[in-house]
């Protein structure tokens, strides 16, 4: 369920990162310019950044400040060439959480995603429960009375957004936003076809929790009276 924005204007670089974070099944938004990054930010709700500094309309750090006025707390790794010690302390200090010189290994940046999401700050709520559902969401797995409930990536991350906000009707917008990155080329009725596959496993499995369609708004989760 983690999104990730990538701003990295080396393309080749940029789709092997991407592919690797979607292995690790994360979401992947990708933005080759300060511009575009800085409107994706003001967009759209990330929960990771990986900032490369040398991009062609500016300084990648200058950026650091637009992504913590929305999310103070938002960990930012910088991706950068420009290793010397004084760089790196630049980074630091200019706000970035990490600092990873390129070339890197992937294995290690993921290790060091790994490490900044383990910060006591990111445990609080990783598990959520409704009716006889618990989805731990740290893990990405979902169990209905005790036995786990099998689901692929997208359900998982529609389910997930509808139970951080049960009881509330969720905007479609905001689904296809939590459910798709940027570059997903998404059909008018896919997001309806996830939900229906969805609501029918949840009934299935006797999971006392209820998906209802809001004609023209979104959906809403709750449980079954």
């Amino acid at each position: 369920m983690v999104r990730i924005l990538l701003v990295e204007d080396e393309l080749q670089l940029a789709e092997t990162l991407r592919a690797a974070l979607e292995r690790e099944r994360f979401i992947v938004d990708h933005a080759d310019r300060l511009a575009s990054a800085r409107e994706a930010a003001l967009l759209t709700s990330f929960d990771l950044v990986l900032l490369d500094r040398t991009l062609p309309d500016g300084e990648g750090l200058a950026l650091v400040p637009v992504l913590r006025a929305n999310n103070p707390g938002l960990p930012i790794i910088v991706l950068s060439a420009r290793g010397e010690v004084s760089d790196r302390i630049l980074g630091l200090d200019e706000g970035a959480d990490d600092y990873l010189i390129k070339p890197f290994a992937l294995d290690e940046m993921l290790a060091r995603i790994r490490a900044i999401r383990r910060r006591p700050a990111d445990l609080a709520g990783e598990e959520i429960r409704a009716g006889s559902l618990v989805f731990d969401l740290s893990n990405e797995e979902v169990a209905v009375a005790g036995v786990r409930m099998e689901l692929p990536r997208r359900e998982l991350r529609v389910l997930a957004a509808l139970l951080k906000r049960r009881g509330r009707t969720v905007l479609r917008e905001s689904l296809e936003q939590a459910v798709f990155g940027f570059d997903d080329e998404v059909q008018s009725n896919t997001l309806d076809s996830h939900i229906s596959r969805l609501r029918r496993k949840l009934q299935e499995t006797g999971a006392g929790i209820e998906i209802h369609a809001i004609r023209g708004v979104g959906y809403l989760l709750r449980e079954s009276s």
